[in-house]
């Protein structure tokens, strides 16, 4: 059964031969009764006070929770970002590989087409050349030719004319 300082300051008490000085234990229950309301009165801020600490202390674990996972969010985008230009990293340097490796065939192929270029070009500069001195000796021996019947010409002129 709860006491209130109430219940203390209308407590009565029966009087009995040669009992308590009625005085004294009423003053004496003031002073209970007192003590009683300051108590309860200093009990109901202690609780209001406990009741904000924990509030307190809910918001701060909920601050860091909340704390907790943002934590955790950032170290996986941190690590997405990084896995993800990781992969990029390797894409371009595939990309710059698969590039290079094209120019040095399409290097090796224009090299090999000019080497086939110059081998035609020696053959036909040996062609024409062939076909020059063919021509020449074609002319020289038309020439010569001319020279004989110009020779055979002016004999058989002579000859007329003796």
């Amino acid at each position: 059964m709860r006491i209130t300082p109430l219940d203390i300051q209308q407590k009565q008490f029966p009087m009995k031969f040669r009992g308590f000085d009625v005085e004294e234990v009423y003053a004496f229950l003031e002073v209970v009764r007192e003590e009683m309301e300051e108590l309860l009165r200093e009990n109901a801020a202690l609780k209001e006070t406990a009741q904000r600490a924990e509030n307190q202390i809910k918001e701060y674990k909920d601050m860091e929770s909340t704390l907790r996972e943002t934590l955790m969010t950032a170290q996986q985008m941190v690590e997405d970002y990084k896995t993800n230009a990781r992969k990029e990293a390797e894409l371009l340097v595939k990309e710059a590989e698969l590039k290079s490796d094209s120019l040095m065939r399409e290097s090796q192929e224009k090299v090999i087409k000019i080497h086939e270029d110059i081998v035609d070009l020696k053959g036909i500069r040996r062609h024409f050349k062939e076909e020059l001195k063919r021509l020449i000796e074609s002319h020289l021996k038309m020439l010569e030719f001319d020279k004989e019947r110009e020779g055979e010409g002016s004999e058989s002129l002579r000859r007329e004319e003796e």
